[in-house]
């Protein structure tokens, strides 16, 4: 198992210091991503459960970091998300995303996010479109590179 690099102060994957959600990427071999997520009080929708926002953000970041990982320099475009089930605070679930296709500078990545218990909550589909401008000429030092991102061993 492998674990994507962080992105800086970045909401979702930031540093666990940060106000944003601290979540490590980890890439499978299929291509695929994943994470073990808790969300806490910062992410409360209902009392005891997820604001919807949380869980778009997550998937968006996820279905990115899968898009990422294939090589594309992206920005979404469009998301559609599908809520099944209340994800609930301080309880553990994974999110997946992978790559579906790929169409001229269009790529499309689905996500999901399943409770303990496997069950699905949240699922997702986004668009994307390359944009490599947006991630060179940024200056040595630069949390973003236009360099191929790079996968980090970890241990389990």
């Amino acid at each position: 198992m492998q674990s994507l690099p962080k992105h800086g102060s970045c909401f979702v994957c930031g540093s666990p210091n940060s106000p944003g959600m601290g979540v490590v990427w980890y890439a499978l071999d299929d291509n695929s991503i994943f994470a073990e997520v808790t969300l806490n009080d910062a992410q409360q929708g209902p009392p005891g459960l997820a604001h919807g926002g949380a869980s778009a953000a997550l998937l968006d970041e996820a279905m990115g970091a899968a898009v990422w990982l294939a090589g594309y320099r992206v920005a979404s475009v469009n998301l559609n998300i599908s809520y099944r089930k209340p994800v609930p605070l301080g309880q553990s679930f994974k999110v997946t995303a992978q790559v579906n296709e790929r169409n001229g500078k269009k790529v499309t990545a689905v996500g999901e996010i399943r409770l303990a218990d496997g069950t699905l909550a949240v699922s997702g589909e986004g668009i994307f479109v390359e944009a490599p401008q947006l991630f060179t000429g940024l200056g040595a030092g630069s949390r973003f590179t236009d360099e191929p991102m790079e996968i980090r061993e970890t241990e389990k």
